[in-house]
């Protein structure tokens, strides 16, 4: 059977927001590095979507055109023997003179693409447009993007120039090529609805394949939205001009998100929260199918099928990508491949699965109209250069055509799970082709994620968050596994067979370890070499967490991983010996430096504490002279999560980024959350009389990548929790300033 092959791209989109422009590549800074190209052929990448943009070549016009850029990187693309599918417009408008509902922008485009295919006669591969489609709606239907139009008029205007431009530029193209093919793109997209909205949803429906049916001269006179297009003002004769001059693509590709499938519901009370929009019929909510379809979504599959039996044409995914958790991205992908590949071994013409964005992609959470978040992709930007993801050798298995192995693949994703009815609503489609398909079994015995410290408060945040992401685990009490007893430890290893060992148990009292060292030493040093030592007989991943107190303090700038420990107590020499010798006995085990966190599930920390006492008229008094890194829980649990499951080694530091004393910490906690600070008070830390000696300052910053949000951020997300426990009656507490047991 031939399997379909592995292309990738990076996210290019150009897009123009008034007078300026938003460039993801600057924004991933892949611009400036060429070495990026090297990724592909460590993968194992037969074809890249390379852009070769025309606002970026030709912003004044191809008289002052910059190749230089593109010169570099296409020869680069050749010497490593990877064919580059180029790309000449990516949910752009072109430069400044011209745009998308410019009557001459059809003829412009073609002129610059007359101008790539002469530069660059051996490229056999183009996509002058990404999504004519998607764009149109964005730029003129929503007006999203430039020119911001909001009309239908401007909507079909839009994706005629689109099309037309993209004939005429193949056509320049083939002049100097004229083996070049056409690679067009287009979202895989499907939308369902209640039978009250049946006639909206099949206008949609229909809407979809107009990128497809232009270019392959099917709107005659009986095409179901000919006369719509005609009821605008848009002539026959220009309508005809696509039937004269029809560019059926060579392969068609399809961008498959999640995303993509959209659900309709005129029950508006039902999704409180969600925005409503309109036709001027009735009024309506516009969701993601997944969560709401009883049956699921039909998936790439199915759809490629209707692509195939509408048209014949040879098929591709041209972008597959999830964002969400890495684990949830490789489940997306493995699935839409799988899916590809069943239908290639039907006989139906499936070229290849694209990796989309191999660096990630940033501001799509807000449509790319303003800053927003980054989302990795096969390659985590938040490094000194990119850094691998649990992606990576998922795709050199599949560049392979090996299967993929890794244990999180036995899990089903979220899309598949009936926690994914997140509104509350479950609705059954119809028995059309796209639900005939056969329920995704979820798997009872994938290997799980073995938890140590079952009571703490980390551990019992790993176990919270694991379940949230679907990532199989199990979470053990001491009694279950004691992880100085190394017969204990190969015992619970043996029941319950993990791929990888997360160790949150340890001693946190730090003052009161100064008098019980031999205990402190025994949970925090001895049991992680414990587990060192079986993990790394049996191939297992571990993580183990240290912390901010190995340092001396004596530093007045943030502590990096190379940093030397010089520990000043009990507990900081017990977590410096446990770094030492897990790295000693399992080199590749992860070993993660943290500082005083606090989170929204318990109240045993100085955030909650403290807020709790200021809510209630209490006096706190805090410690203006240590400076530290506060951590938020669920930040440091996610971020710890996408490590083990990236494969990572040696020390990290994961801290929120900020650096303040614990007095400042308390204020600034106070006034997000607009509790009174008239009871708060400051004191030095000599005034304490502590058993154990603190460094000063032990602000932690990482030099392997900087993964965690800002601490504002952080407080910002911990007071919208709903049910964080300072907001409940006020009680006196204590806290540690170690990891919680």
């Amino acid at each position: 059977m031939r399997l379909p092959e592995l292309w990738a791209g990076y996210e290019c989109t150009v897009n123009r927001l008034g007078e300026n422009y938003m460039d993801q590549l600057e924004l991933s800074g892949h611009a400036q590095r060429e070495s990026d190209l090297d990724l592909l052929r460590e993968i194992g990448i037969t074809a890249v979507r390379y852009p070769v943009l025309w606002e970026r070549v030709a912003p004044n016009g191809l008289a002052t055109a910059d190749w230089s850029w593109s010169n570099r990187r296409l020869q680069k693309l050749r010497e490593l023997n990877i064919k580059p599918i180029v790309g000449l417009l990516h949910h752009g408008s072109g430069p400044r003179h011209t745009n998308l509902l410019d009557p001459r922008f059809p003829e412009l485009f073609a002129e610059y693409a007359r101008a790539v295919a002469e530069r660059y006669p051996w490229v056999e591969s183009y996509t002058p447009i990404n999504e004519p489609l998607t764009t149109a709606r964005f730029s003129a239907l929503y007006g999203h993007w430039y020119p911001h139009a909001r009309d239908d008029r401007s909507f079909v205007l839009v994706l005629l120039n689109e099309c037309r431009a993209t004939i005429l530029a193949m056509r320049e193209i083939r002049k100097v090529n004229p083996q070049a093919q056409l690679i067009q793109t287009e979202d895989l997209g499907k939308t369902h609805s209640t039978p009250q909205l049946a006639y909206q949803t099949e206008f949609e429906n229909e809407r979809r394949w107009l990128t497809f049916d232009l270019l392959c001269g099917r709107l005659d006179q009986k095409h179901p939205l000919r006369k719509r297009f005609t009821s605008l003002g848009i002539t026959d004769q220009e309508l005809d001009w696509f039937l004269e001059n029809a560019q059926p693509p060579d392969i068609m590709g399809f961008n498959y998100y999640l995303s993509s499938e959209r659900f309709l519901d005129h029950r508006i009370d039902l999704y409180p929260g969600c925005p409503a929009g309109g036709n001027g019929r009735d009024t309506y909510v516009d969701v993601e199918a997944a969560r709401i379809l009883k049956e699921g979504i039909s998936g790439a599959g199915l759809l490629l099928r209707e692509a195939w039996d509408r048209y014949g044409l040879p098929l591709a995914l041209t972008e597959v990508h999830n964002g969400c958790t890495r684990e949830e991205q490789v489940r997306w992908f493995v699935e839409q491949y799988n899916s590809a590949a069943a239908l290639a071994a039907q006989g139906i013409d499936v070229r290849a699965v694209t990796a989309w964005a191999l660096l990630g992609s940033f501001n799509w959470n807000t449509l790319v109209t303003r800053d927003g978040v980054y989302e990795p992709g096969a390659y985590d930007l938040r490094a000194p250069k990119p850094r691998p993801t649990l992606m990576v050798p998922i795709l050199r298995e599949i560049a392979a055509k090996k299967p993929p192995s890794h244990p999180v693949l036995k899990s089903a994703g979220w899309w598949h799970k009936p926690s994914r009815h997140i509104f509350g609503v479950c609705h059954s489609g119809r028995a059309t082709p796209s639900h005939r398909r056969s329920p995704v079994k979820l798997q009872k015995h994938a290997q799980p994620i073995l938890i140590t410290g079952r009571t703490g408060t980390l551990g019992r945040a790993f176990a919270r968050i694991c379940n949230d992401r679907g990532l199989e685990h199990e979470v053990l009490s001491r009694a279950q596994m004691d992880i100085a007893d190394l017969e204990s430890v190969n015992a619970a290893l043996d029941r319950w067979n993990p791929w990888a060992v997360v160790n949150t148990a340890g001693y946190v009292r730090v003052d009161d370890a100064e008098f019980e060292s031999e205990r402190c030493m025994r949970e925090n040093a001895v049991g992680p070499a414990m587990l060192a030592l079986a993990c790394e007989s049996r191939g297992i991943n571990l993580v183990s967490f240290s912390s901010d107190l190995v340092f001396d303090g004596e530093k007045s700038t943030p502590y990096v991983e190379s940093d030397p420990v010089r520990p000043l107590n009990v507990y900081g020499h017990s977590k410096a010996e446990a770094e030492r010798s897990v790295a000693a006995l399992s080199p590749h085990a992860l070993m993660i430096r943290t500082s005083a966190f606090f989170g929204p599930w318990d109240q045993y920390n100085f955030v909650t504490a403290t807020l709790k006492a200021l809510a209630s008229g209490e006096e706190v008094t805090a410690v203006s002279d240590y400076t530290v890194s506060p951590t938020y829980v669920p930040d440091l649990v996610h971020a710890s999560l996408d490590l083990l499951l990236d494969g990572a080694g040696g020390i990290w530091h994961l801290a929120n980024q900020g650096a303040v004393t614990w007095s400042e910490l308390a204020r600034l906690a106070a006034e997000v959350a607009g509790v009174s600070t008239a009871r708060l008070t400051h004191s030095r830390n000599a005034q304490w009389n502590s058993s154990a000696v603190r460094p000063g300052y032990s602000v932690l910053a990482s030099e392997r990548g900087n993964l965690m949000p800002p601490l504002i951020n952080a407080l910002e997300r911990y007071f919208a929790c709903p049910d964080v426990p300072w907001k409940a009656s006020a009680s006196r507490v204590e806290y540690e300033d170690g990891l919680a047991a």
